[in-house]
């Protein structure tokens, strides 16, 4: 090789040093394992937390669950102090009239007078505890397929007949043809008759009643309209309140329970009225959801 050659070689590495080997071994142990050491603790750390956030949404999930327990026992004690407010007037008149009822000598028509007014007291009761019963229970059972209608034309044959005793127009729409719904048929026809006796009760002699039904792509909306005297905002603000009414004869839940039914059917009730001009209640439904229970 010449002295050329011999200065252009690459200079040699100089021989490893095993003590600094060693020292960066050592270094590379100790960040591994405080690296470890950090991870677990890191690791029980995540652990404590998330058991203590299971924990927390535990006792959220308990106290939520104890104020609707609270809320629900609360609105039972109020509804079982306006049921018994609603259960003494009839009782204590059918208690009188029966009490009348043993008396001697009493004329046949009188006691036949007090026999009526004494039965119609004590319907009045079995229908205040069987919408209560209803609307305590909270369901509705059962669902079918059935043509919109035949739901209407049972409707007429149910309450044309009243409508006329009163004196009362009754009109009845007609359905989309081929128009079918799935729910609870019965409970419906209990929810729209509701809806017109109400309007009956506000309707004079010669006023009119009519009853539609609309169909969208997955709702169906029946209306109730009439002419009579209409509601002022504050009564509408208050109609479906369990009890409330603006009849001597009302249960008070009459309203409520068809709120509760169309709610059942994925739907709900919309009211628009105004003292003079009359109401129109829109009962909507869906046309295919399952029936749930009534909120």
């Amino acid at each position: 090789m010449s002295p050329a050659e011999h200065a252009d070689a690459p200079a040699a590495a100089p021989p490893a040093d095993p003590a600094r080997l060693a020292e960066a071994f050592r270094l590379f142990n100790q960040v591994s394992e405080e690296l470890a050491s950090a991870y677990g603790a890191l690791e029980r750390q995540v652990e404590r937390l998330t058991a203590e956030l299971a924990a927390a949404n535990a006792e959220t999930a308990r106290l939520r669950e104890e104020a609707e327990r609270n809320r629900r026992l609360t609105a039972m004690g109020e509804m079982a102090a306006q049921l018994a407010h609603q259960l003494r007037t009839p009782l204590a008149a059918a208690l009188l009239y029966a009490g009348n009822l043993e008396k001697p000598n009493l004329p046949e028509d009188t006691r036949l007078s007090l026999a009526h007014k004494t039965v119609e007291r004590l319907k009045h009761l079995e229908r205040l505890i069987q919408d209560m019963l209803l609307f305590a229970r909270g369901e509705v059972l059962g669902r079918e397929t059935f043509a919109v209608s035949d739901l209407l034309a049972e409707l007429a044959q149910t309450f044309e007949p009243l409508a006329r005793a009163r004196g009362v127009d009754f009109a009845v729409g007609t359905a989309p043809p081929g128009l079918e719904m799935t729910g609870n048929r019965k409970a419906l026809a209990g929810a729209i008759t509701n809806l017109l006796e109400n309007s009956l009760e506000a309707v004079p002699v010669g006023g009119h009643i009519a009853l539609g039904v609309t169909a969208a792509e997955d709702r169906i909306a029946f209306t109730v309209k009439d002419d009579g005297r209409g509601m002022a905002p504050e009564v509408v603000a208050r109609l479906f309140e369990p009890f409330f009414t603006t009849r001597a004869e009302g249960t008070g839940l009459g309203l409520a329970i068809a709120r509760g039914v169309a709610r059942a059917h994925g739907g709900g009730i919309d009211v628009e009225s105004a003292p003079g001009l009359g109401t129109e209640f829109v009962l909507t439904v869906s046309r295919g959801s399952p029936v749930e229970p009534m909120e």
